[in-house]
């Protein structure tokens, strides 16, 4: 970036925190990771091993999700000016895609096992549901607390995974006592297929709220057409049109807005109040206003009728 281009917003996420809780969430989700898998093979349990396949779409996620924290801190160049910040919408978009494809693959295994019910080790299956009920509702206080401290999509998408693997562990115990209970194997894949919607449920989450901020909609938090009243109700402002207001990321948000203005007020001026008004009732400090006159600036009939209020 030239040194002489300079940001009165910086076009970079830190956010310590989410590293510190990410890094703890990716080691002992790993380590749980591995003792799941082979708990699942051993049992045969389908829901441990569903379980367990989330957990692997958890350890890639939180990779990913590192990654993305790890790019939005570099520095903004000539060729990416907004720097990096929007690969984290990136990476949570793709682990909604990640959620909904293990969602199917569950549902698609528990069909199998309805047709043809297979015997499950109900000791061990139990034993390492308990296990991961205790890693997974810890993580995810862990990154429940993170996500309110620095908002960031990249947490909510991994919160969104301990969430779902929490109602699986759940859901596992529930299967293995069912069965222990009954003698009944149908409540393993049954109670996998549950697992599976709810894993699907977090994924649509997480992929419309990053599709909306990739399409560059307005973020659902704001109301334009409020915003372009209280923008036209400052002094010297004629019209206010051509707006736009998106996110480049979760809590980084853009405006542009051409202004008709009088003659006999002072641009500077009506730039300063409305990016003042901006920051301070909408909490958008990155706007980029023109100022415009009914004579220089052709709008065609629209233009015309503020020809005589200038």
């Amino acid at each position: 970036m030239n040194k002489g281009d300079y940001h009165h917003l910086p076009h970079v996420k830190e956010q310590s925190a989410s590293k510190k809780t990410l890094w703890l969430t990716l080691t002992l989700t790993s380590i749980f990771t591995a003792i799941e898998i082979i708990g699942g093979l051993l049992s045969g349990s389908l829901a441990l091993l569903s379980d367990s396949a989330h957990m692997v779409s958890d350890v890639l996620a939180l990779g990913l999700s590192m990654f993305a924290i790890y790019m939005a801190s570099r520095q903004p160049t000539s060729q990416y000016t907004f720097g990096f910040v929007r690969f984290e919408i990136m990476a949570s978009f793709l682990n909604g895609l990640a959620l909904v494809a293990i969602a199917g693959f569950i549902w698609y295994e528990g069909v199998q096992r309805l047709i043809h019910p297979e015997p499950v080790d109900m000791g061990l299956m139990l034993g390492i549901a308990v296990i991961g009920l205790i890693v997974n509702v810890v993580l995810t206080l862990l990154l429940h607390r993170s996500a309110k401290e620095e908002e960031n999509l990249n947490v909510k998408s991994a919160l969104w995974h301990f969430i779902g693997d929490t109602l699986s562990s759940a859901g596992v115990i529930v299967s293995a006592i069912l069965m222990k209970a009954t003698g009944i194997l149908l409540f393993d894949p049954i109670i996998s297929m549950v697992i599976g919607g709810i894993i699907a449920i977090g994924g649509v989450k997480i992929i419309r709220e990053s599709y909306v901020i990739l399409m560059e909609a307005v973020p659902e938090k704001f109301d334009l057409e409020s915003i372009r009243q209280d923008l036209s109700g400052v002094a010297g402002v004629l019209d206010v049109h051509d707006m736009h207001l998106w996110a480049v990321s979760t809590d980084h948000y853009s405006l542009t807005a051409h202004v008709l203005a009088d003659s006999h007020t002072q641009p500077y001026c009506i730039t300063l109040a409305l990016t003042e008004l901006l920051k301070e009732k909408y909490g958008i400090v990155h706007s980029t206003i023109q100022i415009e006159h009914a004579a220089i600036h052709h709008h065609g009939e629209y233009g015309r009728q503020f020809l005589t209020l200038t």
